[in-house]
């Protein structure tokens, strides 16, 4: 048990990934009830929490976040009670930001050395959620402006809706049954199919630096091989 949890406690990046897919699984049965919605909003106070104490294992700073995910804390609080959407898309806004500084922040955690740490691997798919759950947040405040993916006068998407597209733009699998509508929504649709395609070609291309400089320390350490012919 204590090197369990001593393993949680040196790899950050792993329990956010954890916990940000165990929300990808909770989230449906969040959204139809007011407990639901309560259990929504601290469960998200929990995953921007343990955004901003990733942020302690990567070269950014992670007071640089706090300011930021304070008033989104407040705001999701206050949604919770008086049901104001408005608020909620300031909420969204906000918490956008500290995901992305935080995905950043673990990019340049992920590529500052030559050495892949156990937290450094978890690092690469944790960065994938974040970027994932930043643009959804994105799409939460292009919503709020212009109705940007349901149309003037149709239900706007849901949280759950506007992730999956997320999820979907991100690792170009398709948009499904979820399309922008507005020029707007169009634009982020369209940044965020480039950030997916790079954050791809970019950990690929890291992954394979990194086995060809293995390849060679492991040359330059082995013993040379001598000629017995005469």
């Amino acid at each position: 048990m204590r090197g369990w949890w001593r393993f949680v406690r040196t790899t950050p990046c792993f329990v956010l990934l954890v916990v940000q897919l165990a929300g990808v699984l909770l989230y449906p049965w969040m959204e139809t009830t007011y407990a639901g919605r309560a259990a929504f909003s601290l469960f998200g106070l929990l995953v921007l929490g343990l955004t901003v104490v990733a942020l302690r294992a990567t070269p950014f700073l992670s007071w640089v976040a706090i300011p930021v995910a304070v008033p989104s804390a407040v705001l999701l609080i206050v949604t919770v009670f008086n049901g104001n959407d408005q608020l909620y898309a300031w909420s969204a806004g906000f918490e956008m930001i500290v995901y992305f500084y935080t995905a950043l922040s673990m990019l340049a955690y992920m590529l500052r050395d030559d050495e892949v740490t156990t937290d450094e691997l978890f690092a690469i798919p944790a960065v994938f959620t974040l970027l994932a759950w930043a643009f959804a947040y994105l799409f939460v405040v292009v919503q709020a402006l212009d109705h940007g993916f349901s149309g003037s006068g149709e239900p706007d998407r849901t949280w759950m809706e506007l992730l999956f597209l997320s999820f979907t733009v991100l690792s170009s699998t398709g948009l499904s049954d979820i399309v922008p509508v507005s020029g707007h929504a169009r634009s982020v649709v369209m940044m965020e199919q480039i950030v997916g395609i790079f954050y791809v070609a970019m950990v690929v291309t890291r992954l394979v630096a990194l086995r060809g400089q293995r390849s060679e320390r492991r040359g330059a350490t082995s013993p040379p091989v001598e000629d017995d012919a005469r």
